[in-house]
């Protein structure tokens, strides 16, 4: 079959495709994009129609999932670590219905917070779920794991986690295809109460849930992933997991590692394969791209006096991201040779791009603040939080996907005044809708800003779910039409959003302002489409 040169998102991606993928639902988030993106632009995909929309935010695109799975076909859902957060109620409850399809949860992880609010490690989320979990260590194991993810998620009805990580994400590696496969009829669930959880089924699922991790075990025991390369000096044994197996290998280019490595990319653990290196070792070193999850069970069910290094002793970095040459100090090495940066590479801090309309937005706003002082503005995820930095100083949070309409109408409950929210288009139709819905339930004091740039911008200016919509969507709620004010973006246009601004401010109750203009990125685009 073919060779390809992918990133590790895009292997991940053929792989589903060539085992016989159906549907594919998501939301843009880095370091996850480039998954959906990959089957949105596939020819093949195309072809064979198989579903590839945007999802409106990661719960949505579980459910819908998990809805393709119920027909009998093979879907993927795809988002980032913080991103399973959004998911969590129909990703918990989904390891209890089970499947029909195969379903993967692709999740890309961030360790060292490139693009992320935090390190969040999803492989917790498998364990609490009780799903397993496949970590590809590179990108020809991300393309090869997803024909054995669909079939173990069929053969034992579980959906199943794909972990990735930025690094491996993000780089380019070569992979072989192999032949693909058909993709599956609909065929309904043979249990037509499978994906009922009233509780006297759910009780009965979630029983045959924890009874099938054995089963689950034994098949990581045998997996052709989780692989134990014995070795000549047993005062030291390295367990490395996913991408950290990379990490161990080239630390050793030159010659075969001396320590036994136990090479762990499908969960639940090995706990055999564990045991057999903590019975030959005095030392261990867990070697893993995010938290410490190997080592926390390690030490609370197993530690019996070993002595266990990894990120909780300092052996390795407690937090950031893994890298060689920090592996290569915890292993005793020599370290890498420090390369001279020349002057001229200067580090650049992020800012609004030249022309963008959320500058003007923030100017406009800023002096409509300038009487009440600092601390009034709560802002959201996307492009508009830069509006933190100079010149702009306009924002005072960044919690999470929504979370700017939510603090501003509990901020506004304690007596806060004015209380302002500064949220995009794409994250308004993502998390901002239901409390915008409390907001007018509640009567609360707020004005919030919709900065609609017409696109996702943040993530690869995908299309807005709103576009279009978001007058409609905010009467539809609740919000009076004469305080959903829309204002353009510009200069010639400053001193009458002021003014539009403060007496949105004076108004007691829910007001909307929404800035529109597009993302100078699809203007132009935008101009030859008209």
């Amino acid at each position: 079959m073919d060779k390809l040169l992918l990133l590790g998102d895009e292997a991940l991606a053929q792989g589903a495709l060539d085992a016989g993928l159906s549907g594919a639902y998501g939301y843009p988030g880095t370091p996850s994009t480039e998954i959906f993106e990959y089957v949105q632009r596939n020819k093949e995909a195309a072809e064979r129609g198989v579903h590839r929309t945007w999802s409106a935010n990661e719960k949505t695109a579980m459910e819908e999932a998990l809805g393709m799975s119920y027909t009998g076909k093979r879907a993927i859902v795809t988002m980032k670590h913080v991103g399973l957060n959004v998911a969590a109620d129909p990703f918990v409850n989904s390891g209890i219905t089970g499947t029909n399809g195969g379903l993967i949860v692709a999740v890309a992880d961030d360790p060292s917070m490139h693009s992320s609010q935090n390190e969040q490690d999803s492989r917790h989320y498998g364990r609490f779920a009780l799903i397993p979990v496949f970590e590809p260590s590179n990108q020809q194991e991300a393309y090869n794991m997803t024909f054995d993810a669909f079939a173990l998620s069929e053969k034992y009805k579980t959906p199943v986690v794909m972990r990735l990580v930025t690094r491996l994400s993000h780089s380019r590696a070569g992979i072989i295809r192999k032949e693909q496969l058909e993709e599956n009829a609909i065929k309904l669930p043979e249990n037509p109460n499978q994906f009922v959880l009233l509780p006297a089924f759910a009780r009965q699922n979630y029983k045959n849930l924890v009874e099938k991790q054995k089963i689950l075990e034994k098949e990581s025991e045998e997996s052709k992933y989780n692989v134990y390369h014995e070795g000549k000096d047993k005062s030291l044994g390295i367990i490395a997991c996913g991408l950290g197996y990379n990490y161990v290998k080239e630390n050793h280019v030159e010659a075969e590692c001396e320590y036994p490595i136990l090479k762990i990319s499908q969960y639940p653990l090995p706990r055999k394969m564990i045991t057999k290196m903590i019975n030959e070792c005095d030392e261990v070193l867990i070697v893993e791209d995010g938290m410490p999850v190997i080592e926390e069970w390690l030490r609370g069910y197993m530690d019996n006096s070993l002595n266990i290094k990894g990120r909780m002793d300092g052996t390795l970095p407690r937090v950031g991201e893994l890298d060689p040459a920090k592996l290569r100090t915890a292993l005793g090495l020599e370290p890498y040779p420090m390369k001279k940066i020349p002057e001229i590479v200067k580090g650049r801090p992020p800012e609004l791009c030249k022309g963008c309309p959320h500058r003007d937005s923030y100017i406009a706003l800023n002096e409509a603040m300038k009487k009440y002082g600092p601390g009034h503005v709560f802002a959201d995820i996307g492009c508009y939080t830069l509006g933190f930095l100079a010149p702009f100083h306009a924002i005072n949070s960044c919690v999470d996907m929504g979370a700017s309409i939510s603090m501003a109408v509990g901020a506004a409950s304690a007596g806060l005044f004015p209380s302002i929210a500064v949220i995009g288009d794409s994250t308004f139709g993502h998390s901002g809708m239901t409390p915008l819905l409390d907001a007018v339930n509640s009567k609360a004091n707020i004005v919030v800003f919709i900065l609609d740039n017409s696109i996702v911008a943040m993530t690869g200016m995908q299309d807005s779910a709103v576009t279009g919509k978001i007058e409609e969507i905010c009467a539809g709620v609740g919000v009076e039409k004469e305080h959903i004010r829309v204002i353009i973006p510009l200069k010639p246009h400053h001193e009458e959003n002021v003014r539009i601004i403060q007496n949105e401010i004076n108004y007691k109750g829910v007001s909307v302002i929404i800035p529109r203009r597009p993302c100078i990125h699809i203007a132009s685009k935008m101009r030859k489409q008209k």
